[in-house]
């Protein structure tokens, strides 16, 4: 199977750090170079063949759309940003997928499934067991076994564990896309709980740990058809 080349266009270093590590669980793909400097990465596309381009939108002097703009013959690009205003002119321009940081593997294993004309391993992109979250002005690892819920904290989300808690900037509904599904589920305007960790439940409220977690009247039916899911199954 052929290789994609790709690159990476982001003047974010942690961010960067981020679509190295998810590009090589890809066999097929090869990141090729990473740029911080959007006017060196429009010069190297230019000059070079390049098949898969991961672009940040907001980045000085050049923006993401100023150089998908310029190219006669664009490689299929794949935004990465933190900016939902660009989407439309984004698939105006074609772009395969628009991935809003911060970023989850599983969503980018959905984006890469998108790509045209390229058939990939079954075996690749298997989910992770943690995701990378901005704090503060640094990405931190977060292992998804070590989550016992997570709670609304209007514009951001706090991630608690058992000896930590995470306080990232990311709306709940947000969340529901970064964590996966099969591990999480939503339980109330507030909450998210992990299913691994629940230790008991009943009609209105959930315990994980120390923790007890309501069960919010709009959820509850759909939230007691999992919880007696899960018990049927243990």
């Amino acid at each position: 199977m052929s290789k994609l080349a790709c690159i990476i266009v982001d003047d974010e270093p942690l961010a960067i750090e981020v679509i190295e590590s998810y590009v090589q669980q890809f066999d097929s793909l090869e990141l090729k170079r990473s740029f911080q400097n959007p006017i060196k990465a429009f010069e190297y596309i230019r000059n070079n063949k390049i098949d898969l381009i991961f672009m940040d939108i907001q980045m000085p002097k050049l923006t993401g759309l100023d150089i998908l703009r310029s190219l006669h013959s664009k490689p299929q690009v794949i935004i990465t940003t933190a900016y939902r205003d660009y989407a439309l002119e984004g698939f105006e321009l074609e772009v395969t997928d628009y991935l809003l940081k911060p970023i989850s593997f599983e969503r980018f294993v959905k984006a890469i499934s998108k790509i045209r004309g390229h058939q990939f391993d079954p075996k690749e992109g298997m989910s992770r067991d943690y995701v990378f979250l901005k704090v503060d002005k640094k990405m931190v690892k977060v292992f998804l076994e070590n989550i016992y819920y997570i709670e609304s904290q209007r514009d951001y989300i706090k991630i608690v564990e058992k000896d930590r808690e995470i306080l990232t900037h990311m709306g709940i509904t947000e969340a529901e896309n970064v964590f996966p599904e099969e591990q999480f589920f939503r339980v109330h305007r507030s909450f998210i709980v992990s299913k691994n960790k629940i230790d008991s439940f009943g009609a209105s409220e959930i315990e994980l740990g120390n923790h007890q977690i309501p069960i919010g009247r709009n959820y509850r039916s759909e939230v007691l058809k999992i919880l007696n899911n899960l018990a049927s199954i243990s």
